[in-house]
């Protein structure tokens, strides 16, 4: 009898992790938008949002472990999937090439394991930035109702009155946004949900979905910038 390990690291198992961890992590970067929404509405309400996550000690710790988790386990499996599909092309000897509609194959789909390393490498840059403000500004406070807390939005806004910080952030969220286009659809084919009649609306919603959430951290920076938020 083949050991759970085994079905869990076979080529269906790997797939299903990788949609799995997906689908959790595009949740978790759609509340991470949300959120930092309210760096239009101003200072207050920004740091307002982040004190109230810093207020749940260390339920707050239960969580980023989770995420480190998640994208570890997303991270393993994509890598698994892409070895198990390039090995394949290889003893195949076959010419990567669009396949047009049945198969969706495109430059996106293609470049996953690229794209998806580039942003691995932001989020680390992005983590040690603003949590733990290795450029400066980790000692930034204000008051909120009545309490000091922390200043992360005196941090953004001061790190996006920096041109090259701005293309930065803005060239890694349009490449997010070119990850998603296939991830999306991707994900759910993966853990089986993605039913042949409602794939040309899946592929739909797929671009949607990427677009709008690219472009959601797409103005940040760019707002920031012009507005000179202070």
């Amino acid at each position: 009898m083949a050991s759970p390990r085994f079905h869990l690291w076979s080529s269906v198992g790997k797939k299903l992790l990788t949609g799995i961890t997906g689908l959790a992590l595009m949740g978790f970067i759609v509340t991470h938008l949300l959120g930092n929404l309210n760096l239009f509405v101003g200072s207050e309400a920004f740091n307002r949002y982040t004190a109230a996550l810093h207020a749940l000690g260390g339920l707050l710790y239960v969580a980023e472990a989770g995420l480190v988790a998640l994208f570890a386990l997303h991270a393993i499996s994509a890598i698994g999937v892409w070895r198990s599909k390039s090995a394949a092309r290889s003893v195949q000897n076959t010419v990567v090439a669009s396949k047009g509609a049945p198969s969706r194959q495109s430059l996106s789909s293609r470049t996953m394991i690229v794209t998806g390393s580039v942003l691995l490498a932001f989020l680390v840059l992005h983590v040690a930035q603003f949590k733990y403000g290795v450029f400066g500004g980790a000692e930034y406070t204000t008051t909120v109702d009545g309490e000091e807390v922390r200043d992360l939005f005196r941090l953004v806004a001061e790190t996006f009155q920096n041109p090259a910080w701005v293309v930065l952030y803005m060239s890694v969220m349009a490449l997010l946004g070119f990850h998603l286009r296939h991830g999306f659809w991707s994900a759910f084919q993966s853990i089986g949900l993605l039913d042949p009649r409602i794939r040309p609306v899946a592929y739909s919603a797929s671009a949607i979905f990427a677009v709008v959430v690219a472009l959601g951290f797409f103005v940040m920076p760019l707002y920031l910038f012009a507005t000179g938020a202070s």
